[in-house]
């Protein structure tokens, strides 16, 4: 959405009224006008409803604004998260999906926290990685486009003085000399602008993934800052993957112009039949970029509590008979599976 975009009051809206907004309810999800926003803050059911002006409302990210609060299956509001299955739900969700799910959590909780997370810095340094890492290949493509081009202008240098040295005879070879040469180099530098301009875009991408990250951390709600965090780690993943496959593949072998020239020039009346060679000499890779995390699709909250945070209670006493000197406790096998889980 445009920032000169008009929105208008929902509420209003729905009694065919077109009135300017002037705040978003988040958990309404409605947009108000100056009056409804007046009315909204006076009932008792939304008075604590965090509300967001329309100017802060379009610099959302468009998938931040595409979220909602509220189940897709059973529009019903996300009450509770499952640490199984690392997804909100509603109370229907659970009674027809997580029955068995033993890790159920009040969502406010796991939303409590979840803008100044471990998962939000991890992910922040995961962007800048992944754009440096992109930064640095389009720097080294660049080099070696400039490279390939002094190359090849040296190979038609030391071509063209050879060809002094001899006569007439050889222009028909000499021309197919270079046209290979062209052609080599054309079918070179031609994968170098595919592979630049591949680069290029995901580079952006990732920029403008940046940009949409620093506004959803600053305006976006807790659920969808949790939610938003899940679909940026995706894109990120995959740039990172995207990177890895190309270094694990030959894309940035440097492959170099070089003229080989005919030992038997002087022969040429003889048995020359050609002006040389042009073949591009691969070499290993050189460049270096940062290593990223392999696994950046993590869960936003521990399904497990650490054993700082088990709080043991008592249950029972027992009294040992004065007359036993030893007694043995055994714990059901289904509670030493719970525990073990």
């Amino acid at each position: 959405m445009t920032s000169s975009e008009r929105f208008f009051c929902t509420l209003c809206y729905d009694d065919c009224i077109s009135r300017d907004a002037v705040t978003w309810c988040t958990e309404c999800e409605v947009f108000l006008c100056t009056d409804c926003e007046k009315h909204h803050k006076k009932l008792r059911m939304s008075k604590d409803h965090k509300c967001m002006c329309i100017k802060d409302y379009k610099k959302l990210p468009k998938f931040i604004k595409e979220l909602s609060t509220q189940c897709r299956d059973h529009k019903k509001k996300y009450e509770l998260y499952c640490s199984l299955h690392a997804c909100p739900c509603c109370v229907t969700c659970v009674t027809e999906k997580h029955q068995k799910c033993l890790e159920m959590k009040p969502l406010s909780d796991i939303l409590n926290q979840i803008k100044f997370s471990a998962s939000v810095q991890l992910l922040e340094k995961d962007l800048t990685d992944v754009k440096k890492n992109f930064e640095e290949i389009i720097k080294f493509v660049n080099s070696r486009m400039n490279i390939s081009n002094v190359q090849k202008t040296k190979a038609a240098e030391k071509i063209r003085f050879t060809r002094k040295s001899i006569d007439d005879f050889l222009n028909k070879i000499e021309q197919e000399i270079l046209d290979d040469l062209e052609t080599k180099h054309s079918k070179l530098k031609s994968e170098m602008n595919t592979l630049l301009q591949q680069l290029e875009q995901r580079a952006n991408q990732i920029s403008n993934l940046q940009n949409e990250f620093y506004e959803m951390t600053r305006l976006a709600t807790e659920l969808q800052m949790f939610i938003g965090l899940r679909e940026i780690e995706k894109t990120s993943s995959l740039a990172a993957k995207y990177i890895e496959e190309l270094e694990s593949g030959d894309t940035f072998d440097e492959k170099n112009l070089e003229v080989t020239m005919s030992s038997a020039l002087h022969l040429i009346l003889q048995d020359v039949k050609s002006f040389g060679d042009i073949n591009i000499i691969t070499s290993q890779l050189t460049l270096r970029t940062k290593a990223g995390r392999k696994e950046q699709a993590q869960y936003l909250v521990k399904t497990v509590p650490g054993i700082e945070e088990i709080k043991p209670s008592m249950l029972r006493t027992l009294t040992i008979p004065e007359d036993m000197k030893s007694i043995n406790i055994y714990m059901p096998v289904e509670y030493y599976l719970m525990v073990n889980i």
